[in-house]
């Protein structure tokens, strides 16, 4: 039983995808063959209920309630970062992105490894940041400040983006306009403006169909256990999978499952969309 929390409020996941405690690799089916073989790993699950209230999302709670959840996720990266080599927070939100609890929640996944995506990310930051001295999400968003068809918000602090290279079709991209690598390092101006431009944008998106707005997000930060950091960019990234209505989605299949996906539409044209929402 949950004690009777009254604001955001984190506890463990009963039924956690990944334990402090591993189980044990499963047993090679051949010896020493690399074809079949696994490795123990080891982490938290935890969730976050952003509002003691049920029918409450984060797109409708009040800056000052939006500022308690970015403190939750500051501290909980902080503390699982200093046992764990990555720490995912997200948010799965809808029943359309599987989410089986109607209370709007989020989570947090800790693990010893980093996960394919953010092998990714790593790489592609630690090249470009060999190669050019600088990191490399600060300067695609100086271009994207530049260029403005892509920016669907900005404030002192942060910027949003349908990035140039978007698959879902009213994909966001949400990142800091100074060099910030995590979020424990955002300061109170910066947690104050993130508390901003995370409720003027999640209203757009609930805005453009009339509909509580489904999607997928995340934040990806440095990986932590005290790993090189000069090469990250903080950001956080959005995937709606809805196309042209609050009940037609985007489905990926096909050529986009066996190939490579494919857009519906400019991201030039979605951030227009999103600009134009009312809010």
């Amino acid at each position: 039983m949950n004690p009777n929390y009254t604001a955001t409020f984190v506890f463990e996941n009963d039924f956690a995808a990944i334990l402090p405690a591993g189980l044990g690799p499963r047993p090679k089916i051949m010896p020493d063959d690399p074809l079949f073989s696994s490795v123990e790993v080891q982490g938290e699950c935890r969730v976050i209920c952003f509002s003691p209230r049920h029918n409450q999302t984060l797109a409708e709670m009040p800056k000052g309630q939006i500022r308690a959840v970015i403190d939750l996720w500051c501290e909980q990266t902080e503390e699982l970062g200093g046992r764990y080599k990555w720490v995912q927070i997200f948010e799965n939100k809808g029943k359309i992105m599987g989410s089986s609890n109607p209370h709007p929640h989020g989570q947090i996944w800790a693990s010893d490894f980093l996960p394919t995506e953010a092998v990714k990310e790593d790489t592609q930051q630690r090249q470009y940041y060999i190669r050019s001295g600088s990191r490399l999400l600060m300067d695609y968003l100086a271009r994207e400040k530049d260029e403005q068809s892509r920016v669907v918000l900005e404030n002192p602090h942060w910027t949003v983006v349908v990035p140039y290279w978007a698959v879902w079709p009213y994909e966001t991209l949400l990142l800091p306009n100074s060099p910030i690598s995590t979020l424990p390092e955002l300061d109170d101006e910066r947690r104050k403006d993130l508390a901003d431009i995370l409720k003027r944008m999640l209203l757009k998106y609930d805005h453009l169909f009339n509909v509580s707005f489904p999607y997928c997000m995340g934040w990806h930060g440095a990986p932590g256990i005290n790993g090189a950091t000069d090469h990250w960019q903080l950001h956080a990234h959005f995937y709606p999978p809805l196309l042209r209505s609050a009940s037609i989605r985007k489905f990926m299949v096909g050529y986009e499952m066996l190939g490579e996906p494919q857009r519906d539409w400019a991201a030039e044209e979605a951030a227009e969309s999103l600009r134009s929402a009312d809010s």
